[in-house]
């Protein structure tokens, strides 16, 4: 195919993608353009039938349903490639390591056999002639021994130097496969690993630990009303205020849109809706001003659920209690931390409503 086919072919992907985003009021971020483009170029099937489904039964699709997509079906695909292109360099690195071994072993032979010669030539000498041309010999395969040395010692510290180059950048695409873009948050592939590893530790050691489930009060509507824009600056400030009230071994997720989870390792009941509530305040206690007019928006509400580990328990059932609990502290009136469906009040005697 010519350049001029490729040309007339990807204007009209992009095209369409400038409509898509268009039509679905979506801003024009790169993120956004390259999902819309790679569903007009239609070769990720998986992707155009979610965003398809999405838009058959609400007739539209939003930018928290868009990031959804673009984390299942783009980032990962993205980091796989990026994955790929480190490990392949990283291994012909090793070649080269390898290579760099072979000819110094090889060197390290032709040495040794220079010195076997000139032992069974000294042997053998009759005068200082032949004596002077066998040390001469020797001094020759010495130096060139020598000079292998030195290059391979500097091939090798080039060699280590790109290697832990290299390193430094699979752990960064490890760091980012597990952390939300946005909140900077771990993200819900993190939750899940962890989740799971925590249930076996705990079912080994039966020592409790709590999870909570938050979401934001009324996000849709303040994100229709100020803009996606203002909207991932509420999702910022809440992701903030989780992380400021949790400690140590805590860890926070944003485990999708705009609801968030805490996984509290050995945190009985009690002191993880300590927790919840400090959470709840903290996020409660901040107005938010929006940064392009200074206008004061007034302040966040979130709800929260707790649940804590029961003998026997599965992600599912755990992750189940915790969403029930905070759909009940929504349907109370919002803005509250709920650990059992028909309490409406915390212990600590808080105002919850």
């Amino acid at each position: 195919m010519s350049d001029r086919d490729d040309f007339k072919r990807t204007i009209v992907y992009g095209e369409n993608a400038v409509g898509h985003l268009r039509k679905n009021e979506i801003p024009a971020y790169p993120r956004n353009y390259e999902l819309w483009y790679t569903y007009a170029a239609g070769f990720n099937h998986a992707l155009n039938k979610s965003i398809n489904d999405v838009i058959r039964a609400r007739g539209k699709i939003s930018p928290n349903e868009l990031d959804r997509v673009y984390e299942q079906y783009i980032a990962p695909t993205r980091i796989g490639e990026r994955i790929d292109e480190v490990g392949g360099r990283l291994s012909q690195e090793i070649n080269g390591v390898a290579g760099l071994i072979e000819t110094q072993m090889a060197s390290t032979s032709i040495y040794s056999s220079s010195l076997g010669d000139a032992k069974t030539a000294l042997a053998g000498a009759k005068d200082a002639v032949a004596i002077e041309s066998i040390v001469s010999g020797l001094m020759s395969a010495t130096h060139e021994t020598e000079r292998v040395n030195h290059q391979l010692e500097r091939q090798l510290t080039e060699s280590r130097r790109q290697i832990a180059e290299l390193q430094e950048s699979l752990e960064a695409i490890r760091y980012e496969s597990l952390v939300d873009d946005l909140t900077t948050l771990a993200n819900r592939k993190h939750f899940d690993q962890s989740l799971d590893r925590i249930l076996a530790e705990t079912d080994q050691s039966e020592t409790p630990f709590s999870l909570l489930f938050t979401d934001i009060d009324h996000f849709k509507k303040f994100n229709d009303t100020f803009g996606h824009q203002t909207g991932d600056q509420v999702l910022r400030l809440v992701a903030l205020a989780v992380k400021q009230n949790i400690k140590g071994q805590d860890i926070a997720f944003r485990y999708g849109g705009e609801e968030f989870a805490v996984i509290l390792p050995r945190t009985a009941l009690e002191q993880s809706v300590v927790v919840a509530e400090h959470i709840r305040e903290a996020v409660f206690s901040k107005e938010l001003v929006k940064r392009s007019t200074g206008e004061n928006l007034g302040r966040i509400t979130i709800s929260i659920g707790v649940s804590e580990w029961r003998p026997g328990d599965t992600a599912q059932s755990i992750i189940e209690r915790a969403d029930t609990c905070l759909y009940a502290a929504k349907n109370g009136g919002r803005n509250q931390v709920r650990w059992t469906v028909e309490t409406p009040t915390n212990e600590h005697g808080s105002k919850v409503a």
